[in-house]
C-alpha cells in the first residue's frame, strides 16, 4: 500500500515509508513529520542526503561512544572480516569471542564471568531471567519463579522482558501476553518530599521491596534493576544506596539481583559498571548498546561461577537450553574489543570527569529556567522535565521539540516532558556548548 507522503520528502524517504517498518513508531506520523534520510556519519556528527550535519546528542539510540565512521573501529572489524565473519558458537570457538568474555570478567574482577551472547538486549534480559528460573529448577526449588520489578522501568520488548517492563503503553497493548510480575515503587530521587534526599527515597523504595520479601521470597527467582538511572522511564535517576540494600535483601531472602546495564553500562554513569557506584555486583549482569561502539548488535549476559556450575553436568537437560543463531558474532566482538581498547588506551572514564562537567556548564542554563524540574546528572546523562502546566496546547511536546531540534541542527529524542542528553564520548568542549545552546534554542521554539 501508497502512503500519503509529504511533498517535501526525497525520494528515498518515500521509499522507505513504503516498505519499512519502522520501529516504536506509529507510520502515519511521517505525513507530517517526515524521516530524515541520513547518508553518512563522521564523530559526533549525522549527515543528512544533502550534507545537512545533525549533532548526535543521543548516541543514536545511546549506543554510540567513540563517534560516526571511528578508525580504530573501522581497522578491527575490516581485520577480523578478512579471517571470519561468523562461526556458530555451538560446538565452535574463536579467539575474539574468548578474549572479550576474558577482558569482560577481569572489568569485574574476577566476580562476574562465564558470558553468554546474543544481539540485542532485550535478548540478553531473556537469558538473565531464563537463567535466574533454570537455576532454581535445578536446585529443587520450581517454586521460584516469579520476577520483581521496578515502577516505570524498561527491559525490552521480547515477552519477558516485557513482562518486567513497567511502560503503560506496552502492557496495554501487550499485557495478555505476559507473565504476572510483582512491581515495586521506584527509588526515583524525583520523589523525595520537602526536607528528603535521594537516599530517603531509596531506603523507603528498599523497604517496600524488604515487606514483599518477607511474604513472598519462596516464590521469587529474582529482582531486576536498572543501576543508577531508568532510562527510557525519563531518565529516573535514584542513590547508589539502593542497590546496597536490594543487594543486602537478596542475600538475606536468597534471590537472585539482575543488573540490566544495557544502557547504563560502557562508561554512561562514570564508571565502566553502573553497580560499581555502589560496590555491589549482582548475580546477572547485561550489557548491550555501547559495548560495541553502537557499530554491531551485540549483547550478553555475564553470571557468577556458583550459577555456571549448577549447569554443568552430564545431561543435555541441565545445560541452558537457549541460542541465537547469531551468538558472538566475530565482527561484533572484534568491535567490542576495540572499544575496550580505546577505553584503556585513551584514559576514557578518567576523561570522561571533565566531560561531564562541561555538560554540567552547557545546561547550566537549565537549572535557573523557571519552565524546568528535576535537573539531574549521573556521568555522561544529563535530564530535566518541563514543567506540565506548561504543556497545555501541546498535543505531543515529545515530537515537537525533536522537530524544532532538527531545526537547529541537533538529534535529540525527548521522552513525554523529559528531555535529556546523551552524548558520545568524543564531544569537544565546543560542541558540548554547542548543544546546551540548541537545546535551549529548540525549547524556546517550541514554546513559544
Amino acid at each position: 500500500m501508497k502512503v500519503i507522503t509529504n511533498s517535501h520528502q526525497t525520494p528515498l524517504v518515500q521509499r522507505s515509508q513504503d516498505a519499512v517498518w519502522h520501529p516504536c513508531t506509529q507510520m502515519k506520523h511521517h505525513e507530517s513529520f517526515p524521516l530524515i534520510a541520513i547518508a553518512r556519519g563522521k564523530g559526533a556528527w549525522l549527515y543528512d542526503e544533502k550534507e545537512n550535519p545533525l549533532l548526535d546528542c543521543i548516541s543514536s539510540w545511546w549506543t554510540n561512544l567513540f563517534g560516526h565512521s571511528n578508525p580504530r573501529i573501522n581497522q578491527a572489524i575490516a581485520d577480523q572480516l578478512e579471517k571470519i565473519e561468523h562461526v556458530m558458537l555451538a560446538g565452535f570457538t574463536h579467539p575474539p569471542v574468548v578474549e572479550l568474555s576474558e577482558k569482560l570478567a577481569a572489568l569485574t574482577k574476577g566476580n562476574l564471568g562465564h558470558v553468554f551472547y546474543a544481539s540485542d538486549g532485550a535478548s540478553a534480559v531473556e537469558i538473565a531471567l531464563k537463567m535466574s528460573h533454570h537455576f532454581w529448577r535445578l536446585n529443587h526449588r520450581p517454586n521460584k519463579k516469579k520476577f520483581v520489578c521496578l515502577q516505570n522501568g524498561y527491559h525490552g520488548e521480547t515477552l519477558g522482558a516485557l513482562a518486567v517492563t513497567d511502560v503503560a503503553i506496552f502492557r496495554d497493548a501487550y499485557g495478555a501476553l505476559l507473565q504476572s510480575v510483582f512491581t515495586i515503587p521506584s527509588p526515583d530521587a524525583r520523589k523525595a518530599a520537602q526536607g528528603e534526599n535521594a537516599d530517603d527515597v531509596a531506603r523507603h523504595a528498599a523497604n517496600e521491596l524488604e515487606k514483599l520479601l518477607e511474604v513472598e521470597h519462596h516464590n521469587i527467582a529474582a529482582i531486576i534493576v536498572e543501576p543508577l538511572v531508568q532510562c527510557a522511564g525519563q531518565m529516573a535517576m535514584h542513590s547508589p544506596q539502593y542497590l546496597r540494600i536490594v543487594r543486602a535483601l537478596c542475600d538475606k531472602f536468597d534471590i537472585h539481583l539482575i543488573a540490566d546495564e544495557i544502557a547504563v553500562g560502557c562508561g554512561r554513569t562514570g564508571k565502566f559498571f553502573a553497580c560499581e557506584h555502589a560496590g555491589v555486583w549482582p548475580d546477572f549482569l547485561t550489557l548491550s548498546k555501547g559495548i560495541s561502539g553502537g557499530y554491531l548488535p551485540l549483547s550478553l549476559s555475564m553470571t557468577t561461577d556458583k550459577i555456571y556450575q549448577a549447569f554443568y553436568g552430564d545431561k543435555t537437560q541441565q545445560g541452558f537450553l537457549h541460542s541465537h543463531s547469531y551468538t558472538g558474532n566475530p565482527l561484533a566482538c572484534a568491535a567490542a574489543l576495540a572499544c575496550l581498547a580505546i577505553f584503556e588506551t585513551e584514559s576514557v572514564l578518567q576523561n570522561n570527569i571533565e566531560r561531564s562537567s562541561d555538560l554540567t556548564k552547557a545546561f547550566a542554563w537549565a537549572k535557573e529556567d523557571e519552565r524546568i524540574e528535576h535537573w539531574r546528572q549521573q556521568g555522561m546523562i544529563l535530564a530535566f522535565d518541563i514543567k506540565p502546566h506548561l504543556l497545555q496546547g501541546h498535543s505531543n511536546f515529545a515530537r515537537e521539540m525533536f522537530s524544532a531540534s532538527i531545526q537547529e541542527g541537533i538529534l535529540i529524542r525527548p521522552i513525554s516532558n523529559t528531555i535529556y542528553v546523551m552524548p558520545p564520548y568524543i564531544l569537544s568542549q565546543a560542541e558540548t556548548i554547542q548543544m546546551g545552546k540548541s537545546v535551549h534554542s529548540a525549547l524556546n521554539r517550541t514554546l513559544a
